[in-house]
């Protein structure tokens, strides 16, 4: 929700602009944040400039390599001297995504009406992630912006390559499976039938197997369309509930026990754990904070729950390995490693080698799934073929060579 604000600024002059909170408190709230003195807030209405953000925001989404762009392009006009202002402006106009273009023109207009930039960033976490605006507020309160947005497009491009590497791993199977499913669909509905016809023709005696396929050949050829309203159902079934609150939780749980892939997510939690982590440590975030804004951007409940447990261990003078050594999903090698940084002071160094080397692993991991998968799929395929030739054509012949 928006609101109008007159505020009194340190200086003493008067400035206007919008904040967006949940409440009119909230709103408040983060004006004093900014040493500014509130006079006036007041709800904006809505109007169509609402819904028109709307409609960007669902069909005109930010993607990671956007955002890398963003901020690499505003690094590079921070080291520059370029004005802050002036060139989120100037990084706007170049903006290809719409949606972004507008939020950083918000932003730019938001830090001339006097609020920081970690807070303008703030008012669009559906846009910013919590790591972002915590890194970057940051680097305002050491003097050193520069450094923390580089910061922050460093840790976003990782993250995305990490992503990047899994989804890449399954996307060559998953068409491979599609295709099958397509070509299959067809033949039993079109081609089978026609196959079958002669041997239904002469009543021949065939084995219950070949039985069977003709069966479910007539049935495809009647009810085909029946058949693909009930796939189609299931697919966006299955999509809607792993959208769902209650589905993210339950898939986060099969992937962690799905053989061969579990350990490629394990590696891919653990390496983007252990990197967020030292981002921010590095920039001076004190370590429960830290851990809790790691749970939320690590992508998985599971580990999300096991690093809210360690920021609570840490809260009562606890160490995070303590926790991590409990947990099967944490290889005992990170909770070794992560005792000997608490121990020796350098925690945010030992998180960058943990980092680099499951990275590694799980690049070498993508690539000889891909290298697996391949051979696995054709034999899989050509077995289904092997089934319908043995199932369908040798009995023709057979009934061939009788007539003979």
């Amino acid at each position: 929700m928006k609101f109008n604000f007159k505020v009194k600024a340190p200086g003493g002059e008067y400035r206007e602009g919008t904040v967006e909170a949940s409440s009119k408190e909230a709103a408040v709230a983060i004006l004093q944040k900014s040493d500014l003195l509130p006079i006036d807030v007041r709800p904006e209405e809505e109007d169509e400039d609402d819904f028109f953000r709307f409609i960007l925001r669902k069909y005109d989404k930010v993607t990671a390599k956007e955002l890398v762009i963003f901020f690499r392009q505003l690094a590079i006009l921070i080291e520059a001297r370029v004005p802050i202002v002036v060139a989120l402006n100037a990084i706007s106009e170049q903006s290809s995504g719409k949606y972004l273009q507008k939020i950083i023109k918000e932003v730019a207009r938001d830090i001339e009406n006097g609020l920081p930039f970690s807070f303008a960033l703030e008012k669009h976490r559906d846009v910013f992630t919590p790591l972002m605006i915590n890194i970057i507020k940051a680097g305002e309160a050491s003097g050193n912006l520069k450094k923390s947005v580089d910061y922050v497009a460093n840790n976003i491009e990782k993250n995305y390559k990490l992503t990047s590497r899994v989804r890449g791993a399954m996307i060559y199977p998953a068409i491979i499976l599609l295709v099958f499913f397509i070509v299959g669909f067809l033949t039993i509905t079109l081609i089978l039938p026609k196959l079958t016809v002669m041997i239904k023709d002469l009543g021949a005696d065939v084995p219950w197997y070949t039985n069977v396929i003709i069966a479910i050949g007539d049935f495809m050829q009647v009810y085909w369309w029946a058949v693909l309203i009930v796939v189609a159902g299931m697919f966006v079934g299955t999509i809607y509930y792993l959208n769902s609150e209650d589905g993210k939780k339950e898939f986060d749980v099969i992937k962690m026990k799905l053989p061969v892939f579990g350990s490629i997510f394990e590696g891919v939690y653990v390496s983007r754990f252990a990197e967020n982590l030292g981002v921010l440590l590095t920039g001076g975030i004190p370590i429960v904070k830290a851990l809790e804004i790691v749970s939320l951007v690590v992508g998985n409940s599971v580990y999300e729950k096991i690093i809210m447990r360690a920021s609570q261990e840490v809260k009562i003078g606890g160490d995070v390995s303590t926790i991590f050594s409990k947990s099967e999903l944490i290889p005992p090698v990170v909770a070794h490693m992560i005792r000997i940084g608490e121990e020796s002071g350098q925690l945010d160094v030992v998180l960058g080698h943990i980092a680099r080397f499951y990275d590694q692993e799980t690049e070498t991991a993508t690539k000889n799934l891909s290298s697996l998968i391949e051979p696995f799929l054709m034999v899989l395929i050509g077995i289904a073929v092997a089934f319908l030739a043995f199932a369908i054509l040798m009995p023709i012949y057979n009934i061939a060579g009788q007539i003979e």
